[in-house]
């Protein structure tokens, strides 16, 4: 089996990673972070941010202060038996993007309902101009079904790769549920009008480039 959905708990390798992590990425690259303050220090939120680089996560879990779990693609679980293992105990779980994926959103749901950090790309997708693209629905269907705030969080960077590159992550303030305007009998319309508001958050967020 790809995951197994019926274990919702942190993983014990998680806090045991975040320490050489921080350590590798420290000396690769030039990391400011921006707006720490903004996260709640308890209770479960969803953490929303654009997608860049695959070292995305890493940026974000290593100096993040709390343990997130993060919904990634499951091409990245299926690419070999030490992938699967390796994301699975740093809390990540697949999503099949081709697909409505009910095991992996039912099981972000019993993530916030048991208080934890649940991490979403609501993009979907790595960005390749380096700019934050349109989002999915996924993010504005997850926070009505369990009334989540949101977190809107973005990581600027102008070069696609190399190391000493500098990389900003910014951490906006909370979205509260009720002002996402979401409702139990909402549809299609009311969740992209939702969803266009978190990435607009985001969004305003990037265009704030580097840390002075």
């Amino acid at each position: 089996m790809l995951f197994d959905y019926s274990i919702v708990r942190d993983r014990k390798y998680y806090n045991a990673v975040k320490g050489p992590c921080k350590f590798i990425l420290r000396l690769a690259l030039r990391i400011k972070h921006e707006g720490l303050e903004n996260v709640p220090k308890d209770g479960s939120f969803i953490l929303a941010c654009n997608h860049i680089h695959f070292v995305d996560p890493a940026v974000l879990l290593a100096y993040f202060p709390r343990p997130i779990h993060f919904m990634a693609k499951e091409e990245a679980f299926k690419s070999s038996k030490l992938a699967a293992w390796f994301l699975t105990h740093l809390n990540a779980f697949p999503v099949n993007r081709a697909r409505s994926d009910k095991s992996s959103v039912n099981y972000a749901i019993e993530l916030i309902n048991n208080g934890y950090v649940l991490g979403i790309f609501p993009e979907g997708t790595r960005s390749k101009d380096l700019k934050p693209q349109k989002a999915k629905a996924g993010v504005a269907l997850i926070a009505r079904q369990t009334k989540a705030d949101v977190l809107p969080a973005s990581v600027y960077c102008e070069k696609k790769g190399g190391l000493f590159r500098k990389i900003t992550v910014r951490y906006g303030e909370l979205i509260k549920y009720e002002d996402l305007g979401i409702t139990e009998e909402g549809g299609t319309r009311e969740l992209r009008e939702a969803t266009d508001k978190i990435m607009g958050k985001i969004v305003d967020l990037w265009e704030e480039g580097h840390c002075k």
